[in-house]
């Protein structure tokens, strides 16, 4: 049965859509348990019952058209008790319904199992025998896992309007509603052109090499056409885009060069593989090597080096796409859209885009969020070919996209855009505004940043510094640990682009998920392993190279801050510190150096220890910062990247705020400053709670700084300690979004915190 088991998931996972895979399901089952009839029950929202949708025993005439309501037969009991039912005699159960259409009345064993997914019963599967029979526990765990996998078949066709039209034997046209990620903030309307991958990199196995010459030839004029073609790409948005942004460009070069990329697929080459296998390999290698990274950003890498891959493998392919027509107002939507879609179409064409790949720190993303292009990444369940040439609506602020929307919601929308405009305008006023309070409270609005290609934008958006700079950039862009001055130079770059305004670098976090390709890391659980500071403590001689580089960087320009991450003891704190001083000093004793100052000094709050020693810390640092993206994940045990959980993922949740609370007062208790950077922190709403608590700096992707400093001038920081007192004492999570929502009540200021811009259904 095991074997069935196996045979019959494989089957419904590749099924074509959910018609199919009920088919399958019915009659796989029917089959493999030598049962009399297998059927599927499916929930029919609109008539508020539940639809016989297939069988294999049943009449086939029963079939969409017999249904149950939610409290009647046996079908409507396994729903209302979300459990199974085993009866041996069916007939003679109190809650037995006789449908005649069904022919059933020759059946008396009856096994019901419900299909749950995230707590929602979306319909009934169920097994019959003509002959009396208890089914044994064996059948019920078999049933079980199968109710399990087409339960997320089920929600799939529920998301993207098959459900409805299936239960409802039409609907076509309903519109559907996709959820992703808000890559770039923003409203687009207009017609879904599909784009798909120019190569691809797992079809290269069978090809044999012809010797070793023509293999190096032809991938070094693979690697030269695509030099030229990311040249020409850049070149031709250079009117768009800020010299900051065409340094994306330059990583892609530079992942070309023999020091990276090449030289890997070179050696394979002299080893006897084709230079499609060679590279296609080398790519998978390093796109696995990033995807198994907890950290966004650096997931998001393998984006890249996908994309880069089919690029150099479409030139050994001399696989070039065909000519694509572009309506006016172009929704651009694929599979994994890549930076190269921005040179094949006119940009005054082009109105938003939508990749079912992808996230808010991809290269796309951040060339999106230069261009004002509204952008939604990561959409789970879209198939793009099934919208080809569709009116759809892009919804950038919070990730959703809309097929055959209603003319209701349309108009809502175009509103909504309007409206995007204007506040735009308004907001651009504000950039060289401080963010302070109606009662003079100031607060400093910074930024995270990974990448030199944010400076531009951060600056236009009236940044006051860097919250969190991720060193880790340069050691993932070599083949080796980088020397002290390629550290220096490339810390430098960053540091006089934002003088004299603060920077705050966080120093080397790798391990575990992260780990770099020449110094790989292997454990059971990496999360709660060697990671952060812990690997950099163990490896003094990184963490002085790296920390004498930054403070070299900053020579002169004394905008420097450094941060150390992951810190879960007082010990590690104190070894942290005084390496650094220790490094200032050597530095001092250096010719060039000798009036260096010393940088201040902070930890980050990302685990529940740091959280109960922050006033611990406090004593021995500069300041404070709360990383509220590791710490929402660690207080509530959740991992955000897992959807099966990422709704628990809250950073409002009760216990969240109360450890921020505690954090914040544990800094004033000390007499220094703390900060937080994270989601919450660009939340205008979670931004509001955190001025409240004292923190005196807040740290976000830049998209969202101007909404956050808006609001804050909009308020009062007495009002906003009353709402933080009634905050705490709240223990749900709905609960404080209630309350949230509830203190704004400005219509022009609701706009601020994108309240109501998702349609409720």
């Amino acid at each position: 049965m095991l074997s069935d088991l196996r045979s019959i998931i494989q089957q419904v996972s590749e099924s074509a859509d959910l018609e199919v895979a009920l088919e399958v399901i019915v009659s796989r089952v029917k089959r493999s348990m030598s049962v009399s009839v297998c059927s599927i029950y499916l929930h029919d929202e609109e008539r508020s019952r539940f639809l016989l949708m297939a069988s294999k025993g049943l009449s086939r005439k029963a079939v969409r058209k017999v249904s149950l309501g939610f409290d009647e037969g046996l079908v409507g009991l396994v729903a209302s008790r979300e459990e199974p039912i085993n009866i041996e005699v069916a007939d003679q159960h109190p809650a037995f319904r006789y449908i005649p259409e069904t022919g059933e009345e020759k059946y008396s064993s009856f096994l019901g199992v419900p299909i749950i997914h995230h707590k929602r019963v979306l319909g009934v599967l169920v097994v019959q025998q003509r002959v009396k029979r208890k089914f044994d526990e064996s059948d019920e765990a078999f049933l079980i896992t199968l109710s399990a996998q087409l339960a997320g078949e089920i929600a799939h066709a529920e998301s993207v309007g098959d459900l409805k039209r299936l239960t409802s034997g039409g609907g076509a046209d309903q519109e559907i509603e996709f959820h992703g990620l808000p890559g770039s903030p923003g409203i687009a309307l207009g017609s879904v052109v599909v784009i798909s991958p120019v190569a691809d990199l797992y079809a290269t196995s069978a090809v044999e090499s012809r010797g070793e010459k023509t293999e190096m030839e032809e991938f070094n004029e693979a690697v030269l056409r695509a030099r030229l073609h990311i040249k020409n790409l850049e070149r031709s948005l250079s009117s768009h885009i800020s010299d900051q942004e065409r340094l994306l460009f330059t990583a892609y070069v530079q992942m070309l060069d023999d020091q990276n990329l090449g030289r890997e697929v070179k050696q394979r080459i002299k080893e006897g593989a084709s230079a499609q296998s060679a590279w296609s390999e080398v790519i998978l290698a390093h796109c696995k090597h990033f995807e198994a990274m907890e950290d966004p950003y650096f997931r998001e890498r393998a984006v890249d080096i996908r994309d880069l891959g089919r690029r150099v493998l479409s030139y050994m392919q001399e696989h070039e796409s065909d000519e694509i027509e572009f309506p006016d107002q172009t929704i651009l939507i694929g599979e994994d859209l890549s930076p190269d879609v921005l040179g094949i179409i006119p940009t005054e064409k082009l109105a938003g885009m939508v990749s079912a790949q992808g996230s808010v720190n991809s290269h796309l993303s951040i060339l999106a969020r230069a261009m004002g292009i509204p952008t939604v990444v990561g959409v789970e369940g879209l198939k793009p070919g099934r919208l080809r040439g569709k009116e759809v609506i892009v919804d950038g602020h919070n990730g959703y996209m809309y097929a055959n929307a209603t003319p209701e919601h349309r108009s809502y929308f175009e509103e909504l855009r309007r409206e995007d405009a204007e506040l735009s305008t308004e907001l651009e006023q504000l950039r060289d505004l401080p963010a302070i309070t109606l009662d003079d409270h100031r607060i400093k609005l910074l930024v995270n940043t990974g990448l030199m290609a944010d400076v531009r934008t951060s600056i236009e958006r009236g940044a006051e510094g860097v919250g969190l700079f991720r060193s880790e950039v340069p050691f993932f862009m070599r083949q080796r640990f980088p020397t002290e001055e390629e550290q220096r130079q490339y810390y430098r770059e960053l540091l006089e682009a934002f003088s004299p305004r603060p920077v705050v670098m966080r120093t080397l976090d790798i391990g575990g998920d992260k780990a770099l390709p020449y110094f790989p890391i292997k454990e059971d659980n990496p999360f709660l392993g060697w990671r952060g500071i812990r690997i950099t403590l163990d490896h003094p001689e990184l963490f002085l190279g790296q920390v004498r580089a930054m403070m070299k960087a900053s020579y002169q320009l004394d905008n420097l801050s450094i941060l150390f991450p992951m810190v879960s003891g007082v010990p590690e704190l104190e070894m942290a510190v005084d390496l650094v001083k220790r490094a200032h000093r050597e530095l001092t004793e250096e010719d060039g150096f000798d009036e260096i100052l010393m940088p201040k000094l902070g930890a980050m709050i990302e685990v529940p220890s740091a959280v109960f020693l922050a006033r611990e810390f406090a004593k021995r640092v500069d300041y404070l910062s709360v990383g509220s993206n590791d710490l929402t994940q660690y207080i509530l045990a959740v991992d955000r990247n897992n959807p099966r959980v990422v709704d628990l993922y809250d950073a409002m949740h009760p216990a969240v705020i109360a450890a921020l609370h505690h954090v914040a007062r544990a800094a004033r208790a000390e007499g220094i400053s703390a900060g937080v950077c994270g989601e919450v922190a660009g939340d205008p709403l979670g931004a509001l709670l955190l001025v409240a608590m004292g923190y005196e700096s807040l740290s976000m992707s830049a998209s969202n700084l101007l909404r956050v400093k808006a609001l804050i001038r909009s308020s009062n920081l007495s009002d906003l300690r009353m709402l933080l007192k009634q905050v705490l004492k709240v223990a749900n999570v709905e609960e404080v979004h209630q309350s949230l929502a509830d203190f704004v009540q400005d219509p022009e200021l609701r706009k601020l915190t994108k309240l109501g811009k998702k349609r409720s259904h």
